[in-house]
Formats: structure tokens, sequence, C-alpha cells
């Protein structure tokens, strides 16, 4: 029976003929269909994460959202040609992680994994095959190629909704690009597994995505503090100094990333200790602990002939090598297993905490090249969709065998990493771009964070400064210049005031990880998915020149430079050499964090800027759980006061998280949930359960800052 599906899949694929998909529903409000013969390799069998089934039970129930009839695959070349409808006025969502463009209804994208280049092309660290709809649903294109996606942009002959024919001689509105009503996509593959996510809120279709591919990750709680990235050749006497420099400035300082120079050999590397800059590997991580601050080690992975491991892997690696390093593939076991015993044996053992894992996203001059093979049969371009994937579950599962959590940093991320301890970063420096990708990795369950290495002036320094404390990791690379907090003192206590704000809102920041991981809701997110979002967006452009651009298109603005942190908070930041902004405040009202005065109802507001503020604005009734300023994220067993901050005059409820903050006895059922109430000027918390892990004082201290 198998041979005789196999022959007429063949056969489909070589007439080019159509076929109807078939769907199956695989956990509520989730659809499945095979179109043709899928690969072995896909990127959610590289993630291979659990559905978290009972948190999916949970969300509101979802019809199929598409008419299945509108739904067309076709099979010809050995590739398959996918078509989904598009509504009129739909916007598409996702797509990678995009960094200037938030709709991308109107857009071509050949989703390859790669650094970014400057443009919203699909050439990017997380190319992710994942959109979701302003209708409601989201789609997945589980296959691990380069998709080349047609988001609204080409016009079928037998469209079912044509675009109005215009004569551009005579119609001053005539538009180069016309109306499209479908996404359509080409899979370079001979099949592929789709998946549709119900609704019925675009954001119940993001939950959906992120809870069958295992909820989000819940980072340790020093994770959520904030780390310096020092410079490339500091030895351990120079990090345990800078450690102190962090201490005698009163500046929070939770971990510290060891960059190249602690490997005897990197760009390849060998994964192991310099002997003369790091004599004594354990006294160094265990003096680093003394202070409360972790390591996290730089590298990337490719593995250089003076590493021991080199003579290992070299049989399990692929036929070419980047600066001369093996790369290994990590889709062979016995790979990763030597690598585990390598990393296990010179850093986890010895107290490391984690890793930022570079150079596995990608530069067509330096990374493996498409002809490349693998001896597991994976062709090169699967490898460089898929590696940064594959690392993250191998070093993930590291900690968990040791039940710890630990966080760190990826150049390359793919679909199914939400349940993965990595936040993308980059080497592009776009204050702008970086809020834009923090805003678009919402739609795709990856974390982004903008990070900070250097600034022209004092007055970007704290823009860049309040914008990482207000990011999934809290950020300075410093690691080519050895830039610190305090590198402009005219702004230090600016500067010093933010990063303290981000400690002192750790149970609130928290909490929202815990609903990312339960409950599948981004911690940063995009206003698109905000209930009451009614921002109208304005058509520019579209003007003719003949010389310049014969064919410009009109586009909308958009919202990219704004989001929400949790369910409670606007984040509106600043950016150099602004005097003034907007901000849109979506249905209900909406209060100044800082003051508690009303800021505005469902409308746009002009904000002047404040050298030492970043914008903030808390929804009517929101609660924000603070505890007292400090230096370090709260340990195990710590209990401290809790100031609960109440907004506006309508009745509010949250729900306050904990745990140990460091293990994963939280998937067994070792943590707390309490809710904090408030109604007619009077706030209440519920009993944390007796023998679970709670570090907050039961007599909660109630702010009530509207007046």
């Amino acid at each position: 029976m198998r041979t005789l599906r196999l022959v007429l899949i063949c056969l489909l694929l070589s007439a080019g003929a159509q076929a109807q998909l078939q769907w199956k529903e695989v956990e509520p409000g989730i659809w499945k269909a095979t179109a043709g013969q899928p690969e072995k390799v896909a990127l959610l069998s590289v993630a291979d994460n659990k559905a978290s089934k009972t948190s999916l039970q949970a969300l509101p129930a979802a019809t199929f959202p598409l008419a299945e009839a509108d739904i067309s695959v076709t099979y010809r070349d050995g590739k398959v040609y996918l078509r989904f409808p598009l509504e009129k006025e739909e916007q598409i969502f996702g797509l990678g992680l995009n960094f200037k463009t938030v709709n991308q209804r109107g857009r071509v994208s050949q989703l390859h994994m790669d650094h970014y280049g400057g443009k919203d092309d699909g050439r990017t660290h997380a190319p992710v095959p994942f959109y979701v709809s302003s209708r409601g649903y989201g789609i997945l294109i589980d296959a691990a190629r380069y998709l080349t996606v047609y988001a609204g942009t080409a016009v079928r002959v037998d469209a079912k909704h044509p675009p109005e024919l215009q004569d551009r001689n005579t119609n001053k509105d005539w538009d180069s690009q016309p109306y499209s009503d479908a996404v359509e996509i080409l899979v370079p593959a001979a099949g592929t597994d789709i998946y549709i996510f119900g609704g019925p809120t675009a954001m119940n279709a993001v939950q959906r995505y992120n809870l069958f591919n295992g909820g989000g990750y819940l980072p340790p709680k020093w994770g959520l503090g904030f780390t310096q990235r020092v410079p490339t050749l500091y030895s351990q006497a120079d990090i345990l100094r800078e450690a102190t420099e962090f201490e005698q400035h009163n500046f929070p300082l939770d971990f510290i990333g060891v960059e190249p120079g602690w490997h005897s050999m990197s760009y390849p590397c060998t994964f192991e200790w310099d002997s003369k800059r790091f004599p004594d590997p354990k006294g160094f991580i265990d003096g680093l602990m003394a202070k409360g601050v972790r390591a996290n080690l730089w590298l990337n992975p490719y593995v250089s002939p003076k590493s021991s491991l080199y003579p290992k892997v070299k049989p399990l690696s692929g036929s070419h090598t980047v600066w001369n390093g093996l790369v290994t593939d990590f889709t062979m076991p016995e790979a990763r297993q030597l690598f585990k015993e390598h990393f296990i044996k010179n850093h986890i053992s010895l107290g490391v905490s984690g890793y930022k894992m570079d150079e596995n996203d990608g530069y067509d001059k330096w990374l493996w090249p498409d002809v490349a093979t693998f001896p597991s049969g994976t062709s090169a371009e699967q490898m460089r969709q898929i590696y940064g994937l594959a690392m993250q579950k191998m070093t993930d599962e590291w900690y968990r065998e040791q039940n710890l959590r630990t966080y760190g940093l990826v150049r390359a991320s793919n679909a199914g990493a939400s349940n993965f301890p990595y936040v993308i970063y980059n080497d592009y420096y776009s204050h702008p771009d970086f809020i834009t990708a923090l805003v678009n990795s919402s739609f795709i369950g990856v974390l982004w964070t903008p990070e900070v290495r250097a600034s022209k002036s004092a007055e970007e320094w704290v823009r860049r400064m309040q914008s990482v404390c207000f990011s999934p990791m809290a950020m300075l690379n410093a690691w080519a210049d050895g830039t610190k907090p305090w590198s402009f003192p005219e702004v230090e206590k600016a500067v010093q005031d933010v990063a303290m704000l981000r400690m002192r809102l750790l149970p609130y920041l928290y909490s929202t990880f815990a609903q990312y991981h339960f409950e599948g809701k981004p911690p940063f997110r995009s206003m698109n998915l905000v209930d009451g979002f009614a921002y109208t967006a304005q058509v520019s452009g579209g003007k003719l020149d003949a010389t310049l651009n014969p064919y410009e298109a009109k586009t909308r603005s958009e919202l990219k430079d704004q989001y929400m942190m949790g369910d409670n908070l606007i984040v509106a930041p600043f950016f150099a050499e602004q005097k003034s902004r907007k901000v849109y405040l979506p249905k209900g009202k909406w209060y100044d964090f800082y003051t508690g005065k009303l800021a505005g109802e469902d409308q746009v507001i002009t904000v002047n800027a404040e050298l030492d503020k970043i914008p903030l604005y808390v929804r009517d009734g929101g609660i924000i759980p603070m505890i007292p300023a400090r230096r370090q994220a709260p340990k195990a067993g710590e209990v401290l006061p809790l100031e609960v901050r109440v907004y506006g005059t309508a009745p509010g409820s949250f729900d306050l998280y904990d745990d140990d903050g460091v293990s994963f006895d939280f998937e067994k059922g070792a943590f707390s949930r309490v809710t904090l109430k408030t109604a007619a000027g009077k706030g209440t918390m519920s009993k944390p359960q007796a023998g679970k892990p709670f570090g907050y004082q039961k007599n909660v201290s109630w702010t009530f800052m509207t007046k």
C-alpha cells in the first residue's frame, strides 16, 4: 500500500496535478494536512516538543477558519505549490523575524536562514514559515526548505476575486500592485505537513501555535536580570574585576557574557579553556558565583582541528568546513552525544550557566554552501534551516537533565522554538528596527532582544538602555569596545534608574513569562494582538516617477514602534534626537505609569521626550506588582516585600506567579499562583498554597496611583 502511495505521489509531482487536502484536527483548534510525501527532516521534528494539551483545551473553541474548497495544492516538477484564500481587508503578520515591516500582505519573501542584510526579503535569523491573519487564524508550513511566499501579490487568471481593471493613462489612483485574493507558497520538496491554528482571535492563534510547541520558555529569575558581555580577550581576572565594578556602581548584574577569548582557539572553536587567560576555570566560575553572578560562554559551532573533539566528530561532519572548522551533523544522535560529553565535562560540571551560540545563522561567503553534503543524508539547505534549532534543542536537553534552567542567546531559530531557552540577537544596530523586530517576534514564537554596544551621544545611550530594559533580555554587549553602563557619566543615574525599574518589575515580568509558558501568550507582543485594537492605517505613496520609480506601490502605516509587555503595560520607546512621538492607546482608558494620570482612551496621543523616562502606559484596572530596587534577581527561598500599583478605577485582577526560579520543579506542580484583585479602592491577595514556593510577604503594600 505504501509503495502504491509513493508511486501515485511521484506521478502527481511530475504531472502538475491538483489535489484536495484532507484536514484532521490533531489538537483542539489545530488541524493538520499532508501534501505529497513529507521529508524526514522537518522543523517540528527537529524541535521535537510535546504539545501542552491541558493548556490547549483551556482556550476558546475554534472552528476551521477557511473554506476548504479555497485551499489548493498542486504537485509539479517535484515541488509543492500551496494556495490559501485572503479576504479584501485581511492583514498578514509573521513570516519570519522582520525588522522594518509588520503587515506582510503585499510582500514576497524567500524564507531563508541568514544574517539580516538590511531589508525584509525573508533572509533573516528566524525565517519561520508561519503567518497569522487579522481574521484570527494561523498557518504553518512544516518544511525545512527555502520557501517562497507570495503574501497577496500574485493574481491568477481564474481568481475568484480579480482586481479592478484600471487604466494608467487616465486613472490617477492606478496602483502597480493589483489586489490579490490569496497567499501562494512554493515548497521546493516532494511534500510537507501543513497546520492551521484556529482563533477566534489572532492572539488565540498565536497561543495555539506556541502551546502546540510546548508553550513558551520560562527563564530562570536570574536570566531576567541584567547581563554584561565583556571584551573578547578579557581574562578571568579582568572579568572578576568587572563584576566588582558593577557592585561599586550599584548597577544590576546577574550573569556575565564571556566572549571568544575563553577558548584556547576560536573561529573555529576548541570549546576548551585557554590556560593563560583562564588558568583556573572552576575557581573563576566559583568566584563569580560568590558575587551572585553566573557565567555565560560564547561559542560558534565549528570544531577546531586543535580541539580534542575534532577527531571524534570528523566522521560525523559535513563535506565543507567553516573557518577550517568541522560542521558537525547534529541530526545524528551519536554526534550530539559527543558534544554533550565534551560540554558537560568542560563547562556544565564546572557551573557554567548557559551559552551564547553565534554564527549559526549564515553568511553565504563563509557558511557551508548548498552543495555541501552531510553523513546523515540531510541536505545542506535543510541543515541551514535547522542548525540553530538543533543546537537549541541539544543544549536545552543538557540543562534539563541537570534540573537547571538556562537562558542564553542564539543567532538562528525557526518554527517550534518557543519552548527553548534562547533569545535571538544579531550584529545589525538600528534602534528603531530593533523595536520593529521585537514587535514581530510575538507572531512567530521566538524571543528577540535589542542590545546596547556603543552610542554617539549620552542621549542615544539612555534611549538604547531604556529599550533593552523592556525586552526579553536586558543586555549590554561590550565585547568590541568595553562600554559600561556608566560610560556616559552625565546620564549614569538615568541609566541606573531604568535598570533598577526593570529589577523592581520582576514579579510582573516573571508572571508574564509564566503566562507565556502556561497560556502561550508572548511576553512582548504586537499591538495587533491586543483586545480593543482599532488603529487606522494611513495610506501613502504610490506617486509614480517615470525615472526614479515608475512602479511605486501604495503603503499603509503600521504600529511598529510600540508594544505590550504583558497584559497591562504599553511600552513606547524614544529614539535619539526625537523631541516627541505619537503613541496609540487602544480602546479603554490608559494611564501614565509614573503618575497614574489619565493619558487617553482609544486615541493617538503626542508625548514629549523626557531624557530619564521611557513612556509607559497601564490599562484601566491594571495591576503592576513590584519589589524594592535590588541589584540581582531574587534567590530561591527569599521572601520579599511586595508593592502592588493599581491604575485607573475599573476593577482589576492579576495572577501573580512564583516558583524556586532555577529548576524545572514547577513542571511537576511546585509553583504558586495567587490572585491580586482590586475593586472600589481596596486590594486583596489570595492565600498561596501551603508547601509551594512563594517569595513574597503576605502583607501587601497597595498603591492606588490614580487619585
